[in-house]
């Protein structure tokens, strides 16, 4: 065997080995994303189904007026959620809780987006 079919062998197992890693990293970022939306599902699973819907409003910017209309519920009942919301969570403001959400589950934006959506589809279709 010559230096060249050496050197095209060496080549042919480098380039197999790329392929291989190309494919390997496309399985994590797909097992990151997995982790990603479980750890948003466990970071909500300690509110209820209806601070849920709440907290996916806000997560959209909603006023609380806005999650009347949206929910069909009371202002007081909207407050007395947020309230609970904030006590589950131990901070003081919506916007120090969805800080606190961002940042617990380090969610990539298309992931938060789709997840909080889905939420806001299952409401919309209630309503």
């Amino acid at each position: 065997m010559d230096q060249t079919e050496k050197l095209l062998i060496g080549i042919e197992n480098i380039l197999s080995v790329a392929s291989d890693l190309v494919q390997e990293v496309d399985r994590l970022k797909c097992v990151e994303e997995e982790c990603q939306i479980l750890k948003e599902r466990l970071f909500l699973k300690q509110l209820m189904s209806s601070e849920q819907d709440i907290f996916a409003l806000a997560l959209d910017g909603h006023s609380v007026r806005e999650m009347q209309d949206t929910l069909f519920k009371e202002e007081n009942t909207i407050k007395t959620q947020r309230r609970s919301i904030l006590q589950k969570l131990n901070v003081s403001s919506m916007k120090e809780a969805i800080d606190f959400y961002k940042n617990t589950t380090q969610t990539s934006s298309q992931n938060f987006t789709n997840y909080h959506q889905e939420i806001f589809q299952k409401l919309v279709k209630t309503s």
